[in-house]
């Protein structure tokens, strides 16, 4: 696919298998219509930054090249969310899966269902890191770098993970 724009999703797990989450999401992501998956970061495992009751989370970022108008986008992000079973019970309690859009090319939008850049994005070295492991250049569109984000970050003792399961 030659047009549309850079998207970046975070993804994360904390239920029924994370790992497996994880890989069966990438997969369904790189299924969307009218989108390329481009890359994948490597997995992290963090703490919950949420209610502490509930298991370490299981992390990643992919860079997809999309078509889809950024709501859209969100739409099938959500779908994707319902079909493996996310429930919301508590905020930033545990779930099968989150799938929240980082960046959407070089745009800003704040509409009542999409904020972009992700409002939490500069907070979450879960989500800081693996965007560096894709790319180490990477800037939002003020301008700011991820790199630069990541030192001010809040350290939530990630763990890179080693073995990825294709999904």
């Amino acid at each position: 696919m030659s047009e549309g724009v850079e998207a970046w999703i975070g993804l994360g797990s904390n239920l029924e298998e994370p790992l497996q989450q994880l890989a069966s999401a990438v997969t369904a992501l790189a299924m969307l219509p009218r989108s390329t998956l481009l890359d994948q970061s490597p997995f992290y495992r963090s703490r919950p930054m949420g209610p502490q009751d509930q298991p370490d989370f299981v992390n990643g970022v992919v860079l997809l090249q999309t078509s889809l108008p950024a709501e859209s986008l969100l739409n099938e992000l959500q779908r994707l969310e319902q079909q493996q079973g996310r429930v919301r019970e508590r905020h930033w309690g545990p779930r099968t899966l989150d799938l929240d859009l980082l960046l959407y090319g070089c745009e800003t939008i704040h509409t009542e269902r999409l904020t972009v850049p992700h409002p939490g994005i500069a907070g979450r070295d879960f989500v800081l890191c693996p965007m560096l492991d894709i790319e180490p250049g990477v800037t939002l569109p003020d301008g700011r770098s991820i790199q630069d984000l990541l030192a001010r970050c809040t350290d939530s003792h990630l763990q890179r993970l080693d073995s990825v399961p294709s999904g």
